[in-house]
């Protein structure tokens, strides 16, 4: 087993948080888990998520990766508000069987009732079962099992911060047993040497005239994902615009409500699904626009086609 520390408030202390302990104090500091042989702990990088760059979060998945590949199971301590992001990205580039736990707390290391402990405590529990082989890269937060694909943070200060709109949990950890109820189907791994691209998320609203869309386009980014209203709606022009520029880009497009996905002929009014799916942009299916950008970020930093992007999509567009 390895715990893999990337900072965040698990390893923080003090009356105004800061960043102190490494993934040696996190483990040192819960006795239940000196008696697993072994284990070992090591810290990647010791920062609130949200300093984090694109090429710490690739280094923290390269070496929970690596580490799965050898056969271990892999806990990662990270920071809330990035955690969705990087655990997304960790599974695009996880091509293993054994399992990748990431977690965190919403509680100081240093607060009364600091949920960190318990977090680790039931992370490791589901990194070293044989259930959660082959399952992919998993996030464990408040007794609850989620897929990296679907959890999103969704609470900012309760103890059960992260859940999944779309498919719900997949299971829960009971007394330090975890049980599974579903599985998601795994996507193919992509091997991204580098995050050095830009992919711009760019939402839209009710009377949008375009002028975000135009600005991000003026960037000359490498891939956007963009916001649509209901199920795949646009207005008329703004969908010509990003029709337009799919034409150039990877352009993917999610929707706004937390559950649901991109309809394919429901509708048939100018600006609807029907006439995004008639254009080349990409819908994400049920990611998150965050989510959807991390793996746009992998596929194009690894070279995919416009073709190839869809292709890598169309996976979570069931």
């Amino acid at each position: 087993m390895r715990i893999l520390g990337a900072g965040g408030t698990i390893a923080m202390t003090g009356e105004s948080a800061q960043p102190a302990l490494d993934a040696e104090a996190l483990v040192a500091a819960i006795p239940l888990l000196g008696d697993r042989d072994g284990l070992d702990a090591r810290t990647v990088v010791n920062v609130p998520s949200a300093h984090l760059t694109l090429a710490d979060a690739l280094l923290i998945c390269r070496e929970a990766r690596d580490a799965a590949r050898r056969g271990v199971g892999v806990v990662v301590t990270h920071g809330t508000d990035a955690l969705e992001e990087t655990a997304m990205l960790c599974d695009v580039v996880h091509d293993a069987e054994a399992p990748i736990v990431f977690t965190g707390a919403i509680r100081p290391a240093s607060a009364p009732g600091a949920d960190g402990p318990a977090n680790l405590l039931d992370a490791v529990s589901v990194a070293a079962s044989e259930e959660a082989a082959g399952m992919g890269v998993l996030v464990v937060f408040g007794g609850e099992i989620h897929h990296a694909r679907c959890a999103r943070k969704t609470d900012t200060t309760s103890l059960t911060a992260f859940s999944s709109p779309q498919t719900g949990p997949l299971g829960r950890v009971t007394e330090g047993h975890p049980t599974f109820w579903s599985k998601l189907p795994r996507n193919p791994p992509l091997d991204p040497p580098d995050l050095d691209r830009r992919v711009l998320v760019v939402p839209t609203g009710a009377g949008d005239d375009g002028t975000l869309a135009r600005a991000a386009l003026s960037t000359e980014p490498d891939g956007v994902v963009i916001g649509t209203l209901g199920a795949g709606h646009l207005a008329v022009e703004l969908l010509e615009l990003w029709g337009e520029a799919a034409e150039r880009i990877p352009v993917v497009a999610y929707c706004r409500p937390e559950r649901g996905v991109v309809l394919t002929g429901t509708y048939g009014y100018a600006g609807s699904e029907r006439d995004l799916r008639g254009t080349n942009i990409i819908p994400a299916g049920f990611l998150s626009p965050q989510a959807a950008r991390m793996k746009l970020l992998a596929c194009v930093a690894s070279g995919l086609s416009i073709d190839e992007v869809r292709w890598a999509f169309r996976q979570d567009d069931g």
